[in-house]
């Protein structure tokens, strides 16, 4: 399972049975951190997946700031109250892509772009993840 974690929404994304290829779930919009952690766990035990992938938001030079502490907390968090492990994958430039992709399927307004832009960010961290472990 793949997350893009964010204050406000997260997105979240599950891969086929065979580990290949990612695929959209939905969005969780809450704004409260215990209550979003919450929101996903329910969706981790309804997938039962075996990893789940949560962005981690670097800073371009490669730091940690303030949004990444948080996705730390909140894998923290979600990995206690599932029991499923958790692994940290960079995600910059994740929602950069997200958009162009969007854009290149003429996806627009901001209302439809935001039910979809974080889902479409988790498909791609765990679409990267996914990629990186078939190649080790």
């Amino acid at each position: 399972m793949g997350i893009d974690y964010g204050k406000s929404r997260i997105g979240l994304a599950v891969s086929d049975i065979m580990g290949l290829v990612a695929n959209p779930l939905k969005t969780v919009c809450e704004k409260h951190f215990p209550s979003q952690v919450s929101a996903v766990a329910e969706e981790v035990k309804k997938i039962a997946p075996s990893k789940i992938v949560i962005g981690l938001p670097k800073n371009m030079d490669g730091t940690e700031g303030e949004s990444a502490a948080l996705a730390r907390e909140f894998g923290e968090k979600l990995s206690a109250e599932t029991g499923v492990p958790h692994v940290f994958l960079d995600e910059r430039l994740t929602t950069v892509s997200a958009h162009k992709m969007l854009n290149e399927m003429n996806v627009n307004g901001s209302k439809k772009r935001r039910g979809v832009v974080d889902t479409l960010s988790a498909v791609i961290i765990l679409q990267n993840y996914l990629d990186k472990e078939v190649h080790l």
